[in-house]
Parts: C-alpha cells; sequence; structure tokens
C-alpha cells in the first residue's frame, strides 16, 4: 500500500494550521509551522498566492477539509474514499460515522491510548507486530477495533527501549475518554465507540461528505 514519504512539516504548513503529525517535536519551538507560518513553495510568503492557494470557492474549502482529515489520520486517498463509502452505507449521520471509523483504527487507538506520540509513530509500531488485539498479534494498522477489545504491547515488546520512549513522550497526553487505559500492563481497553464531542480534531466533517456528495 502506498504511503506519504514527503517533508510532514510542509503539510501542516498547507492547511495552515497545526495538525500535530511528528508527536513531542510539534509542541516545541523546532516545530517548522512555528518558524514558517505560510504555505510550502516558493511563492508561500506572498500574500495573493497564499490566498489563491488556500481555495476561495466552495469547492476549494470542501477539498482543503477532505486533505486536512486524510492527513490528520495518515490515510491514503484511495482508502480515505473507501471510508466515506462504507460511513454512507451505515445508519446515522454520515459524517460522524466517518469520524467514528477512522477513530477505530488500530494505529489510532494506540496513539490515543497514549502508548505512541503520534499516529505515524503508531502505525509503526504495529506494522512492526508490537501489539495484541484480544490475545492475538495484529500488524495492520487499518485494523478496526470494537467496544470490549484490548489492545495491548506484547510482554517481549514493553522493554524495548522505542515502547518505553513512545509510553513516556506520550505520558504528558491525556488518553480519550472512550478509552480505557492500564498503564503498568501496557493495555488499552475500547469502552464505547466515541461520539462526535470526544474526538477534538480541527475538521468540519460535513464538507468532507459534501465534497464527495457533489
Amino acid at each position: 500500500m502506498g504511503r506519504y514519504t514527503g517533508a510532514v512539516c510542509r503539510l501542516c504548513r498547507r492547511e495552515g494550521q497545526k495538525l500535530y503529525l511528528k508527536g513531542q517535536r510539534c509542541y516545541t519551538p523546532k516545530c517548522s509551522f512555528e518558524k514558517k507560518g505560510y504555505a510550502p513553495g516558493m511563492h508561500g510568503e506572498r500574500p495573493r498566492y497564499r490566498y489563491r492557494s488556500r481555495g476561495a470557492t466552495d469547492f476549494g474549502v470542501q477539498l482543503r477539509e477532505k486533505q486536512k482529515m486524510r492527513r490528520i489520520y495518515g490515510v491514503m486517498e484511495r482508502q480515505f474514499k473507501n471510508y466515506y463509502e462504507r460511513a454512507a452505507r451505515r445508519k446515522g449521520v454520515t459524517a460522524e460515522e466517518l469520524v467514528r471509523l477512522l477513530e477505530s483504527r488500530l494505529d489510532n487507538v494506540v496513539y490515543r491510548g497514549g502508548l505512541a506520540s503520534s499516529r505515524a509513530e503508531a502505525r509503526q509500531l504495529v506494522r512492526h507486530r508490537h501489539f495484541m488485539v484480544n490475545g492475538r498479534i495484529v500488524d495492520v494498522p487499518s485494523c478496526l477495533v470494537r467496544p470490549g477489545d484490548v489492545v495491548q504491547v506484547k510482554e517481549a515488546s514493553r522493554s524495548k527501549a522505542p515502547i518505553v520512549a513512545a509510553a513516556n513522550a506520550a505520558g504528558g497526553r491525556a488518553a480519550a475518554e472512550w478509552l480505557e487505559v492500564d498503564p503498568p500492563q501496557f493495555a488499552i481497553t475500547i469502552r464505547v465507540l466515541p461520539d462526535r464531542s470526544d474526538i477534538d480534531i480541527p475538521v468540519q466533517e460535513q464538507l468532507v461528505v459534501e465534497y464527495y456528495s457533489r
């Protein structure tokens, strides 16, 4: 499966706000968005180019919200569209179901539970087979969890430096309320699937639905 391999900080600059894609670095003066708070590219600092690039039309605004949401969760275009189509088939509000699906991804749960400092780091740890779901090793970051599932670092990995460092780095961030975290056991239990009010992403998901419904 394809993945983005370019500079991560330019994605925040393109959207005009911090997306917190690099974990702890985003909270320090080293953050590129703090140093260069303008759009990427040779014309990024020029106001008229910056305004044009953000999109003044309804389509432009919808596109930017879709791109922002996709980049926050680290999902490529085809997979993101599949999530939208799956959400549209569900009962309930499509925009809320889309967010709920993305929040149910295993890599997002690892991040929300404080066992990784960013979703990208969580994705790498899952791919390297450090996590179990209900006692079985899972190496698919897009695996969707359900209420009652238990996500846990396998015992052989709990003392590894990357795991310990990730847990310590993320320790200052409060875990999501819809998760029950047991730090001594490196375990996360999914109590319920989240409501939109439980999710703090800076996205207007209804505009994403409008983008795909046009």
